[in-house]
């Protein structure tokens, strides 16, 4: 406890209150990364190889299959492509809707890992014109007998605050770019399950299996 109490203490020391900050941001962003991690995991993102089989084979007209398939699902849009396959061509809203709630779900979070990745770097900003108003005070109080190593010293140190930053913004953009992309795909594969299960020329939702469409 005292190492690591004279570590922070040193750190305080080089970089200021604005970098302690910085650090405990970044350790309540990591954790927010990794809740993120495990619940995409564990909620199924990604994971639509039966929900996928279900739509196919509702849309070729064969309804058992596809209850057999989405079945199989660990998805957690299955509750939503299990209701569209119970509901009328109408209810495309409604489904659309009910998809958005649990997307809701999901992206909690991703507004504050937006917010770290845009000011921690001003954060590091902010600390380095601190450092520098410091450095600049330091000259002035030193008046004829100026040492460089002290305008040196001052700038590094300054500087340090705007690297911390630098280093906690760039990997939450990057994390935060990785988890928007997949609700992107999320969406598009929820909106296609439930247009090609509800669309009125639908083979599962005009005719039974093995049977044609009648022409015109």
């Amino acid at each position: 406890m005292m190492n690591l109490s004279d570590a922070f203490q040193r750190i305080a020391d080089l970089g200021g209150p604005v970098v302690l900050l910085l650090i405990a941001v970044s350790v309540v962003t990591l954790a927010v990364v990794l809740y993120k991690l495990w619940q995409f995991k564990s909620a199924g993102v990604g994971r639509h190889k039966a929900l996928s089989d279900a739509v196919a084979a509702w849309d070729c007209g064969d309804r058992t299959g596809a209850r057999a398939a989405l079945a199989r699902s660990t998805s957690y849009l299955a509750p939503v492509v299990d209701m569209a396959l119970s509901a009328g061509p109408g209810a495309a809203t409604r489904l659309e809707a009910e998809a958005e709630t649990r997307f809701a779900r999901l992206e909690r979070g991703l507004r504050f890992l937006d917010t770290v990745a845009q000011l921690a770097p001003l954060l590091g900003l902010f600390g380095t014109v601190l450092g520098m108003i410091e450095a600049f005070q330091a000259l002035q109080d030193a008046g004829a007998q100026v040492d460089p190593s002290i305008l040196a010293g001052g700038i590094w140190v300054a500087l340090l605050t705007t690297a911390v930053g630098l280093v906690v913004a760039m990997p939450t953009a990057i994390a935060l770019s990785w988890f928007e992309a997949r609700m992107d795909v999320e969406r598009v594969t929820a909106a296609r399950a439930i247009h090609t299960i509800l669309m009125p020329q639908g083979a599962g939702a005009a005719r039974e299996p093995g049977v044609a469409p009648a022409r015109a």
